[in-house]
This record gives structure tokens, C-alpha cells and sequence, in this order.
């Protein structure tokens, strides 16, 4: 492995004094970012002087690009799932979709694969030099772009919201007079340090962070094999399990999906002769051990609950306190270094909510000039207390807030997928077919009317397709209510953009 020395990608450069280049978006100059004596550059030199990051979402120079560590890629997702947000996921199948054992981790093999194959290739696109979003504009242009920023920042948002809900559980869990809002502003408040900071810090955190993670998790499994308390819950058959599958697939996809919109956020500073190849692979590996592992351990844990008597501690536990009092009911006979554990597997959640809090103040930048025109930095202490503000009320309704949350996800980085994906391999043709230095040039990129089109053919898909407590899609009941919202919605959006594309490219050459 790397060394932390590896980690320094990223020299806070000065802020010169010189003048807005004009001939971009009129907000903040390329590569220097540098806007001579105004506020902006004054903060951005007080940021230089305490070793927070100053850029944002600027194409980052090759001068910079200095992460020649394949390793880096990988650590950055095992580090973000090797978390107890996994777990619950994988806690869901029972209670919620009323699957047996070895149909919801076939469920959670199958839709795992396929979830994370968007985000590894999209971190291929880093080494370009531009942020997720802002690489977005390619495909969507340059106003449609706006419209999927505010799709992302609520997706960072809610997901930052629920991982928080999973910790504070954590915590509650062990010590019972901390009360919910003070456990969500424990997890905020650590995710916020790390955060605030900048990439190289978020980096080298995510590059140690979920080794006690993983140690306390092998001793999770250790006790609830040593317990002999697993059931295997026998798989069901008909319509009603082909429903309950899809559905829990839809989750599962959502949340192994659920960073595709900012992949290319933690690969800017490869060079850009690196090997996507290997790039996709250390993404690939990063994510698929750790969301197996913790998932397929929540299914397996979960089981106990079904335990006949009066005492079931794991039920009890679930009830008490959800996903923290269940892990706590298996920790339960290490006494006091069983709650250290559980403490552990709270803070762990820091680790997967840095890229939401990192990236959403990226994403803001994108909605306009003057969004630009604020430091980073100032966005992520904004997004820290939004988060916050959306936990605590949800602390108490987290399986409702999980579901619906990870449907919405599904959808619409569906949709996201299918449009982007079509548009390189069809009409870009592979990696060649960028002009990148464009990126902040309206007149030079796709006007974005074929990209709305196929967004909107896209929610047609969702909705003939979803099933959730307020509806359910006609096609969703031929599937015996099974959601299957995200595989129609990346069917209708690829489609109708392969169709319009074209016809865009003809009116506007663009």
C-alpha cells in the first residue's frame, strides 16, 4: 500500500491577482481560480494559510494530477461501505421484503454487480481533470446539467440523512440516555472535520478508516457463529417472492449505485495517461468485497429475529434501537468491549458520508457563477447542517426513509446512466470523442433539449414501473408488485435519447 506521504495530491495554490478570464462562464477563471483583491480571493488566501482546500470545481492541471497510486481508488469505496449503512440495507430483506436467507443474497449478488459497474467506469473519467457534475455537461449540456445538480445534492443530502440515522442508532444503542438528536449531531460533526478540509484529508481518511471497521465486523461474525443463533429461513416461491425481489433488488441497486453521480470526484488527480482499465478494476473490487460482506452478514443476523420465545433479545434489540440494538443484542456477551465495538461501528459511518458532505458542495458550485463564487468549504459547512436538519426528524421512521430512499436513488441515477452511457458509447464514440477543454463553454456544448426529452421518457418508465406504498405502475403489477422503476427508466431514457440525439445534432451541431 501507499504510504500517507502519497496522499499530498493536492498543493493549495496562491491566489494571484490577476483578472476573470471572460471568455468562460464569467465566474471563477479556470485553473487559477483567482480573482485579484475581491472577498473571494481573500478567503481563498485565508483558506491557502490553513491548509484547506481551495479549489472546487475548476479543472484541476496536469501540474496537480500527482495520485499515481491504483490502490487509492480502491481504499477510497472500501472504506465508504465497510460501514454499518451496508448492513442495514442487508437488515432490510426480512423485516421490510419478507425474503428468506438464500434468495436475498442471490438478490444482493446479482443487483450489487450490477449497481456498482456505472460508478466504476464513471471514475475513469477523472483523470480529465473535471468533477463528476461538471463532466455531466458533455452529455446534458449546459443548463440541463443545473437540473441533474439538484437531483445530486438531494441524493447527497438524503443519503448523508440516512447513514447518519444508522449511526446515531449505533450510539443509542449502547448508551441509551443519549438521545437521538445527539447522537446525529455526534456522526454530522466528525463527518464535517473530515470533510471540511478538503480531498487529500478525505483521502487519507478513507485510506486507514475501515480497518477497526473490518476488524469489529469479523468480530461481529465471530460471536453470532459462535452464538449458533442463525436460521436459515427457507426461500419462498410464486408471485408474491418474484415481487419481494425485484423490490429489495431496487434497493440494493440504489445503494450500490448511489455514487455514480460524483465517481469521478476522487479521480481527478490521477494523471491522465493512467489505465482506465485498472482504474475500473481497483473501483470495482473497492466496492463489491465490503458491500457483499456487511450486507449478506445483515441478512444473516436478521434471521435470529425469527427465533420462537418470549425473550428473543435480537427482536428485542430491533425494536428498541433497529439496526445498533440487533448488532448490540450479538455483542451483547463481550460486555463493555461489545458497546466499544458498537461505538466503533457509529463513527464508522464518517467514512461513508465524507464523499455525500465532499461532493455536494462540488455539486452546488455547478447551479451557477455565483454558487462558483463561494469557497468550497463554505458549502460543505451548509450541507453539514441541511443533513442534519433531515435527520432528526427521520431518526424515527428510518426503515420508511430508507426504502423510499433508495428507490428514488435507483430512479434517477437510472435515468442518469442511460443517458450518459448512451451518449458515449453512440455519439461520442469512447473517450475520444471530448473536447474537454470546452467544459465551461455554454456555446460549445449540447444544447440539452434531447437530454430533457429522454429524461422525461424516463420517469415515464419509473412510474409504469415503481411500486411504493402511494403507488404502484401498471407494469409493477404484472411483476406481482415488484418495483421494477430503475431497469425500465434506463430502458426509456437510453432509447428515446439514441432517438433524439441525433435529430439535435442535425438542428444545432452540437
Amino acid at each position: 500500500m501507499a504510504g500517507p506521504s502519497e496522499f499530498d495530491l493536492e498543493k493549495n495554490a496562491p491566489v494571484t491577482q490577476t483578472m476573470a478570464d471572460t471568455s468562460s462562464d464569467g465566474a471563477v477563471t479556470g485553473e487559477s481560480f483567482a480573482y485579484g483583491n475581491s472577498l473571494y480571493a481573500k478567503i481563498q488566501r485565508l483558506a491557502g494559510k490553513l491548509s484547506i482546500e481551495q479549489r472546487g470545481i475548476e479543472r484541476v492541471p496536469a501540474a496537480e494530477q500527482t495520485d499515481t497510486s491504483y490502490l487509492n481508488v480502491g481504499s477510497m469505496w472500501l472504506a465508504a461501505n465497510m460501514v454499518v449503512s451496508s448492513f442495514a440495507i442487508g437488515a432490510l430483506a426480512l423485516p421490510v421484503y419478507n425474503l428468506g436467507f438464500v434468495d436475498a443474497i442471490l438478490t444482493l449478488i446479482f443487483f450489487n454487480l450490477i449497481g456498482i459497474m456505472t460508478v466504476c467506469f464513471f471514475s475513469t473519467f477523472g483523470p480529465f481533470g473535471l468533477r463528476q457534475m461538471v463532466f455531466s455537461r458533455f452529455w446534458f449540456g449546459w443548463y440541463a446539467t443545473k437540473f441533474f445538480a439538484i437531483l445530486n445534492i438531494l441524493a447527497c443530502m438524503g443519503w448523508s440523512a440516512a447513514n447518519t440515522i444508522v449511526g446515531a442508532q449505533m450510539i443509542h444503542a449502547v448508551n441509551e440516555d443519549v438521545p437521538g438528536f445527539a447522537a446525529v449531531l455526534i456522526i454530522a460533526i466528525c463527518t464535517l472535520l473530515v470533510t471540511f478540509a478538503g480531498y487529500k484529508v478525505v483521502h487519507l481518511y478513507e485510506y486507514w478508516s475501515w480497518i477497526p471497521t473490518f476488524i469489529v465486523f469479523l468480530i461481529v461474525l465471530g460471536c453470532f457463529a459462535h452464538s449458533g443463533d442463525f436460521y436459515n429461513i427457507p426461500m419462498k416461491a410464486g408471485s408474491s417472492e418474484m415481487g419481494s425481489v425485484l423490490s429489495f433488488g431496487s434497493a440494493v441497486y440504489g445503494y450500490a449505485t448511489g455514487w455514480t453521480s460524483y465517481a469521478a470526484d476522487y479521480t481527478v488527480y490521477q494523471p491522465a495517461n493512467r489505465s482506465k482499465r485498472k482504474i475500473f478494476f481497483s473501483c470495482w473490487l473497492g466496492l463489491i468485497l465490503p458491500l457483499l460482506f456487511i450486507e449478506m452478514l445483515g441478512v444473516a443476523i436478521m434471521t435470529a429475529t425469527t427465533i420462537d420465545g418470549g425473550n428473543n433479545k435480537y427482536q428485542i434489540g430491533y425494536l428498541a434501537s433497529g439496526n445498533g440494538g440487533v448488532i448490540g443484542a450479538v455483542l451483547d456477551p463481550l460486555g463493555g468491549f461489545g458497546k466499544f465495538c458498537l461505538v466503533i461501528l457509529g463513527l464508522s459511518i464518517v467514512a461513508n458520508n465524507c464523499p455525500n458532505i465532499y461532493s455536494v458542495a462540488l455539486t452546488v458550485q455547478v447551479l451557477s457563477r455565483y454558487a462558483q463564487r463561494v469557497p468550497r468549504f463554505i458549502w460543505t459547512l451548509a450541507g453539514t447542517g441541511v443533513s442534519i436538519a433531515i435527520a432528526i426528524p427521520g431518526y424515527s421512521h428510518f426503515e420508511d426513509v430508507l426504502e423510499n430512499f433508495m428507490n428514488f436513488i435507483a430512479y434517477w441515477l437510472a435515468i442518469y446512466s442511460g443517458i450518459s452511457l448512451t451518449d458515449h458509447f453512440v455519439f461520442k464514440r469512447g473517450f475520444g470523442g471530448y473536447a474537454v477543454e470546452n467544459y465551461d463553454k455554454p456555446n460549445k456544448l449540447p444544447p440539452g433539449i434531447a437530454a430533457a426529452f429522454a429524461f422525461g421518457f424516463g420517469i415515464a418508465g419509473m412510474v409504469t414501473g415503481m411500486s411504493q406504498q402511494w403507488y404502484e405502475g401498471p407494469i409493477s403489477k404484472h411483476a406481482s408488485g415488484g418495483d421494477v422503476g430503475f431497469e425500465l427508466a434506463f430502458a426509456f431514457s437510453a432509447v428515446s435519447y439514441a432517438c433524439m440525439r441525433p435529430i439535435e445534432l442535425r438542428i444545432f451541431g452540437r
